[in-house]
């Protein structure tokens, strides 16, 4: 009697195990079988998709939604995709930084800023976005809160305490102005999960950029995303660097280290084999074919506490841009990239962007062309794996191909303040190609040496 009590509550044990998982019953699936890491179903239109930052507060004058809306045809014309609105919703005002705050110091989780305009503000963008076919997603706080949210009275035991039991900030951090949320609180994801739906119900917004992910449970994030995909297919990015996210939750993460490393190199800190060699090497051999990587050389953080896109890459800067679209992964735009900015934008006050013409905006546009219409540069498991190229400068030269479905680059950086001249030697790049830029044909059947100007670069089209 004693065994069969046993035995009946380790199957009950067992079927609440897989119920906790999202099962009805055990799996059948053999343990030992392989399957691809990423399980999650990217939105279809993401696939060859390009993301643009927007700063409402300094984009314009005005600052709002209404005055943003007059940028979304160029935003259209250089081949943006997706609209990642930084947070939109109230600043708290105790402990305020500045005049106007930080952002990511959310005051109410299911408001708009008046600083931006009004919820039917919004719907409008958001409207005139999917209208133009372009997608938007908005910055998502969930990590910590304003210290006046009204949640810090309704529901007092959701955050963090220090060693004296009062509210702290998210701990080591100069981020005096928010307050640490604890998960292991029963009733917070709940909330939080309903006010992540409630903006792709009644907004009608196609996703979030998840501030900090990696500081809350990835479980969380995981059924997070199971029912916002309910509601409709969903774009996730997830600020944060991590293999795991990526399995059931995020679509994108940040790729931090490849700006690291590209700044490094641009600036001769680092040589392009200790540098960006050693990135794509840890990015092939740890991420997954399907998970989609974010790449930039500016973001709001870059820019307003670490410098802007010319301090932190030099004459290199072009190349680094053309390496950030054409290497696996997502290009990102800053707001004023594509205006030439040179200066950091104050983060808690008012600091206008000055728009003008320039020849990034010309350089991305060019560029997102390319990278809609040849399928070797889409994103994840629709495009093509990243091959070096080997040659005799490895120091200072970097090359690779990329090729799906018969379309094909072969490109080449310099990453040196002298003209390099690189012997080639393998045969991945053997085919014959227009250079995308001057529209010369070129062919390489073996043999060849490739000559590449100070900080330039050579991008090969077939």
């Amino acid at each position: 009697m004693k065994s069969i009590y046993l035995s009946a509550i380790a199957g009950l044990i067992s079927l609440a195990s897989c119920q906790l998982q999202g099962q009805d019953k055990p799996s059948n699936q053999n343990p030992y079988e392989a399957s691809p890491y990423v399980k999650l179903e990217h939105p279809e239109w993401s696939k060859n998709a390009t993301i643009y930052e927007a700063n409402i507060r300094q984009f314009t004058e005005e600052g709002t939604f209404k005055a943003f809306e007059e940028h979304l045809p160029r935003l259209k014309k250089m081949g943006i995709d997706i609209i990642w609105l930084m947070p939109i919703h109230p600043i708290g005002e105790k402990n305020r930084k500045g005049e106007l705050g930080s952002y990511y110091a959310v005051k109410d989780y299911y408001a708009v800023n008046p600083e931006f305009g009004t919820m039917d503000d919004l719907k409008s963008l958001v409207k005139k976005i999917h209208d133009m076919d372009m997608h938007v997603i908005i910055d998502w706080v969930g990590n910590h809160s304003a210290w006046d949210n009204k949640l810090t009275e309704e529901h007092p035991e959701w955050y963090t305490r220090d060693h004296n039991g009062e509210f702290r900030p998210t701990p080591w951090y100069d981020w005096d102005d928010i307050i640490d949320f604890d998960y292991e609180q029963e009733g917070i994801r709940e909330y939080m999960t309903g006010a992540l739906k409630f903006w792709v119900e009644e907004a009608d917004i196609d996703g979030y950029r998840c501030d900090v992910a990696g500081f809350m449970p990835t479980d969380f994030w995981d059924q997070v995303r199971k029912e916002l995909d309910e509601i409709k297919p969903v774009f996730m990015l997830a600020e944060w660097e991590s293999r795991d996210l990526h399995q059931h939750a995020f679509d994108m993460t940040y790729s931090w280290s490849l700006y690291e490393k590209l700044h490094e190199t641009a600036l001769g800190h680092k040589t392009v084999n200790q540098g960006l060699y050693e990135y794509f090497a840890h990015h092939e051999n740890t991420f997954p074919e399907n998970a989609y990587r974010m790449n930039f050389v500016d973001n709001h953080d870059k820019n307003s506490w670490e410098g802007t896109m010319f301090s932190q890459f030099g004459k290199a800067l072009d190349a680094s841009i053309v390496l950030t679209c054409v290497a696996d992964g997502m290009p990102l735009v800053y707001t004023g990239q594509e205006a030439g900015m040179d200066k950091q934008l104050k983060f808690f006050d008012k600091d206008i962007v000055e728009w003008k013409d320039s020849k990034y905006a010309d350089l991305y546009t060019k560029l997102f062309e390319l990278k809609h219409k040849n399928k070797s540069l889409w994103n994840g498991k629709y495009g093509g794996e990243m091959i070096a190229v080997v040659h005799d400068k490895p120091k200072s030269v970097l090359a690779f191909t990329r090729e799906k479905d018969g379309d094909k680059v072969f490109v080449a950086f310099n990453f040196s303040d002298k003209e390099q001249k690189a012997q080639l030697s393998g045969n991945n790049q053997y085919g014959d190609y227009t250079d995308y830029f001057s529209g010369e044909k070129v062919s390489f059947k073996g043999g060849e040496s490739l000559t590449i100007p100070a900080y330039g670069y050579k991008v090969f089209v077939k």
